[in-house]
C-alpha cells in the first residue's frame, strides 16, 4: 500500500460522542487532524467525512466496533457476511450496533470502492479463561452467545503495547491491572501479556459505577422496580445506562469534573466520587487477587488520566499490595505516579483507541 499523501479515517464511537481522526498513512502513522461529534450528529459527520474524500488521498476507514459477540477476535474488512452476522447480534449490543451498522452502511453507499474496516472492543478479551467467561444462569443461554465478554479492548490493546514500550517485553508479561476510567469505565487484569479478567461483562453497563450506567447490580432490582413501578425491559435498560452511575448518586451531573468542584458543598455529588473511588478500589484488590499480585497499575481515560484526586482516593487503601502514590507527581498527572520505592509502578497513560484502529487498517490492507 502506498503511503505517500495517502491517509487512514478512523471512527470511534464512544460513550460520550464520535471521534473521527485522520491518519497519515506513514511508518510510523501519523495523526493529521481530529474532530469530535455528538452521537446525533450523523448528518454533519458523513459531510465531515466527505470534504476529506475530496482530496483525493483517503484510502480506507477504519471504525470501533463495541461488540464482536464470540466470533470475531481480530479486525474484519467489511463486507456483506460481516454486516449480517453483526446485525445478527444486535440483540447482545442493540445501544450501539444498529448505529455502527448505519454508518457502515452509510459510507459503503456514498464510497463503494473505499475500503472499510471493523474493529471490535471485544476481541482483546476473547480468550478469557472460561471460568471468567461463565455466567451463572442455565447453561442453554450460552449457546445465544450470553456469556462475559468484556469491552474497552482496543484502549487495553494499546496500553499494553505502551508499557511494553516503556518497560520493555518482560514487564509487559507481569501482573498488570488496567483501568480505563471515563464516562464509562472497566478495569481489567493481564497476566503473561493476556487477560484473564475484566469488569465488564455480558454488557457494557456492569462493573464499576460510571458516568450514567449504574455499573453491578442486584439482579432482583429488576423484579422489584417491575412490581413496584410497572417498569418493563426498556425503561429498565434507559436506567441502568443513561440515568444511573455519577449521575444517578449525584442528581447534578455525570462529569467527574463538575462533581469534584461541587462535593465540598453538595453531599450528594460527595456521596457520587466517594462510591465510584470504592468500587474501582474493590476491583483492583479482586484482581490483584485473581492475578496472584501485582507488578503494576495503569490508570487511562479521562478521569484515569486527569484527576489526581480521584486516583489519590482509588489507591489510598492498597498499601497493602504495594501501591504508594507520589503526591506531586500524582497531582501533576506525570508518567510514573508511584514513589521510586513502591512495589507496585503505578502509571498515567494517554490511551489511543484511534491509533489502534489505524494500525489494524494498515495490517490488513497491507499486501
Amino acid at each position: 500500500m502506498k503511503s505517500a499523501g495517502k491517509s487512514i479515517l478512523t471512527v470511534n464511537g464512544g460513550s460520550s460522542g464520535i471521534k473521527v481522526a485522520s491518519f497519515a498513512a506513514e511508518q510510523p502513522l501519523r495523526l493529521a487532524l481530529s474532530e469530535t461529534f455528538a452521537r446525533t450528529a450523523g448528518a454533519a459527520l458523513m459531510a465531515w467525512v466527505e470534504d476529506h474524500e475530496r482530496d483525493g488521498g483517503l484510502i480506507a476507514v477504519g471504525h470501533r466496533v463495541v461488540h464482536g459477540g464470540p466470533k470475531y477476535h481480530e479486525p474484519q474488512r467489511v463486507a456483506p457476511d460481516l454486516l449480517a452476522e453483526l446485525r445478527r447480534l444486535i440483540p447482545l449490543d442493540p445501544a450501539h450496533l444498529p448505529e455502527e451498522i448505519s454508518l457502515m452502511e452509510a459510507l459503503q453507499r456514498r464510497f463503494p470502492r473505499l475500503p472499510q474496516v471493523a474493529c471490535f472492543d471485544t476481541a482483546f478479551h476473547h480468550d478469557l479463561p472460561r471460568v471468567a467467561q461463565l455466567l451463572p444462569i442455565p447453561r442453554r443461554y450460552e449457546a445465544q452467545g450470553v456469556r462475559r465478554y468484556g469491552f474497552h479492548g482496543l484502549s487495553y490493546e494499546f496500553l499494553m503495547g505502551e508499557l511494553a514500550r516503556i518497560e520493555g517485553a518482560v514487564a509487559a508479561k507481569g501482573r498488570i491491572i488496567l483501568a480505563h476510567l471515563g464516562n464509562g469505565a472497566s478495569l481489567a487484569a493481564v497476566r503473561d501479556g493476556k487477560p484473564i479478567d475484566t469488569s465488564m461483562g455480558f454488557t457494557p453497563a456492569a462493573g464499576v459505577p460510571m458516568g450514567t450506567r449504574s455499573g453491578d447490580l442486584d439482579p432482583g432490582l429488576a423484579g422489584y422496580l417491575a412490581r413496584s413501578e410497572g417498569m418493563d425491559a426498556k425503561q429498565f435498560d434507559e436506567l441502568v445506562y443513561f440515568k444511573s452511575g455519577l449521575l444517578g448518586v449525584s442528581e447534578t451531573s455525570s462529569d467527574m469534573r463538575d462533581l469534584l468542584r461541587r462535593e465540598a458543598e453538595d453531599p450528594r455529588a460527595a456521596d457520587a466520587i466517594a462510591l465510584f473511588c470504592y468500587q474501582v478500589s474493590k476491583w483492583i484488590g479482586a484482581f490483584a487477587a485473581a492475578l496472584g499480585g501485582l507488578d503494576a497499575l495503569v490508570f487511562a481515560g479521562g478521569v484515569g488520566e486527569n484527576a489526581g484526586a480521584v486516583r489519590e482516593r482509588i489507591c489510598a487503601g492498597l498499601g497493602f499490595l504495594g501501591i504508594e502514590l507520589d503526591p506531586p507527581r500524582n497531582a501533576a498527572n506525570a508518567d510514573l505516579v508511584s514513589v521510586a520505592a513502591a512495589r507496585v509502578k503505578v502509571r498515567v497513560m494517554r490511551t489511543n483507541e484511534e491509533l489502534v484502529i489505524a494500525r489494524a487498517v494498515r495490517r490488513l490492507l497491507e499486501p
